[in-house]
């Protein structure tokens, strides 16, 4: 039996601005933005790259907008990743180095928080 995850939810405060920020500055694709009813809008979202995806809209999660941290993406050149994250206009932090990778981090406008990781 294979487990996939393939969706997360990430609970944002206002739906157009956060899909935005994603869309247009971190640079994700814009998959699905559905409107189910009035109280339900459903935006899947998903790096380049990724098979994984996160869900953004009303209706979505019950979570605090900003309660998600530690969302991680994994990169070949921490350099680039940086270059292209911070061109967008993303308020990436500066490049830190551990023994178990190169990271920046950012966050999205309402403070969920992303680790960019480039392998040792």
């Amino acid at each position: 039996m294979e487990y996939k995850l393939e969706l997360v939810a990430v609970p944002v405060s206002d739906v157009d601005r956060a899909k935005a920020f994603y869309v247009d500055q971190a640079g994700f694709n814009a998959d699905h933005d559905h409107v189910v009813n009035e109280d339900v809008r459903f935006v899947q979202l998903t790096p380049p790259g990724s098979a994984c995806s996160i869900a953004i809209g009303k209706g979505v999660v019950s979570t605090e907008p900003g309660s998600v941290q530690g969302l991680q993406l994994v990169v070949g050149d921490i350099e680039a990743a940086h270059a292209e994250l911070s061109g967008r206009g993303v308020a990436v932090s500066e490049i830190q180095d551990f023994p178990w990778g190169r990271f920046v981090f950012f966050q999205d406008p309402d403070g969920n928080g992303w680790a960019v990781q480039a392998m040792p």
